[in-house]
């Protein structure tokens, strides 16, 4: 069993920066990758950042040139770093890792972006 925790989630004016960690624990023996999602109220889950644990990311379009994902190997960590944020970036981010032969997700963290 494996378990992600997320932290760094918050309320933050727009234009404003937030940094979310997501930790994982447990009975981890391969990691190939960790992403980050959000869904919005009455919106789907929709994948935000990627990055294999080689280090290989991509973006979602609307958050590309302002979220960066990084992972800390050694700390089984991934980082969601989010700069010049807006209020549609409002959403329960979820941690999501790929974790063979598994697959688990985090409990998620409000990112709340409002004036």
């Amino acid at each position: 069993q494996v378990q992600l925790v997320e932290s760094g989630g918050g309320l933050v004016q727009p234009g404003g920066s937030l940094r979310l960690s997501c930790a994982a624990s447990g009975n981890i023996f391969t990691i190939n990758a960790m992403n980050w999602y959000r869904q919005a109220p009455g919106k789907k889950r929709e994948l935000v950042a990627h990055i294999t644990w080689g280090g290989k990311t991509n973006y979602a379009d609307s958050v590309k040139g302002r979220f960066l994902i990084t992972r800390d190997n050694a700390k089984n960590t991934v980082y969601l770093q989010m700069n010049s944020l807006k209020p549609e970036d409002t959403a329960v981010y979820y941690c999501y890792g790929d974790f063979p032969p598994y697959e688990y997700w985090g409990q998620g963290t409000q990112v709340t972006v409002s004036s």
